[in-house]
């Protein structure tokens, strides 16, 4: 399974990292997504890498956040800069996993993010 954390109160105009590692069982996983949801809004995808490194982003954070992987620890980064009080959240990361025998998609379980003065 996947297992978001780095859940933080930030300052605005401040930075926060989130990491989404995968448990031991699983050998190997492939792209993952991050994703948040405000109160009262919808999900919406932040950003989502491949498992060759692609990246692409929200319009919303393009410019402050990046996404990047390091598939020897199985864990996907999401590094937030220049944070605005419209990115708190809770952020969570979902993935396709392999756990030896079968792919199957993972939730890792929410992270909140709060930007305020």
């Amino acid at each position: 399974q996947l297992q978001a954390s780095g859940a933080g109160l930030v300052q605005p105009g401040g930075s926060l990292r989130l990491s989404c590692a995968a448990s031991g069982s699983i050998f190997k996983i492939n792209a993952v997504g991050w994703y948040r949801q405000a109160p009262g809004k919808q999900r919406e995808l932040v950003a989502q890498i491949t498992s060759g490194g692609s990246a692409n982003y929200a319009d919303s954070v393009k410019g402050r956040v990046t996404i990047s992987r390091d598939n020897a620890k199985n864990t996907v980064y999401l590094q937030m800069n220049s944070l605005k009080p419209e990115d708190t959240a809770v952020y969570s990361c979902n993935g396709a996993v392999f756990d030896g025998s079968r792919w199957y998609v993972s939730w890792g379980q929410g992270t909140q993010v709060t930007v305020s003065s």
